[in-house]
């Protein structure tokens, strides 16, 4: 069966975490780790190849952390898998290696077209409608109970 790693189950967490708890200064990653229970040793691996990617922008310093580098309506879930290279592709075969005529010629363009077929899904959904989810059924947001004020 294909399957997304944990890793992009986390980059996915993290990624609507920062969209959903959005406020004009950066997500610091242990706020993350805190809210969604992710291990801070592979949020921060995730996170740099986010940034990379252009999908996170991060910011150094003591209030540093990490913002969305675009809208989200402008980010799919689909590109957040891509970067972080959740499923494996070994010569568009999907990692099956058949010598066989059946694996080859059937069972092989079976698991690309599947392939493909996902990939189509996960481009059509943006983190503004994960988010958007998120907020319909009820997930607690960070920024709505928090105030600020300038003097």
């Amino acid at each position: 069966m294909l399957k997304l790693s944990r890793k992009t189950l986390y980059a996915l967490e993290a990624v609507v975490d920062i969209a959903y708890n959005a406020r004009a200064e950066p997500v610091q990653s242990k706020e993350i780790t805190k809210r969604q229970g992710i291990p801070q040793r592979y949020l921060e691996q995730v996170m740099q190849q986010l940034v990379r990617a252009g999908i996170l922008k991060g910011v150094r310093g003591p209030r540093g952390g990490y913002l969305l580098a675009r809208e989200r309506r402008r980010v799919t879930v689909g590109e957040i898998v891509r970067v972080i290279g959740a499923l494996e592709d070994d010569a568009g075969t999907n990692g099956y290696a058949s010598e066989s005529a059946m694996g080859q010629k059937i069972i092989a363009p079976l698991l690309d077209t599947v392939q493909r077929d996902m990939m189509e899904r996960l481009d059509a959904v943006t983190v503004e409608d994960l988010c958007s989810e998120a907020a319909g059924t009820g997930v607690p947001r960070e920024t709505k109970d928090r105030l600020d004020f300038t003097i």
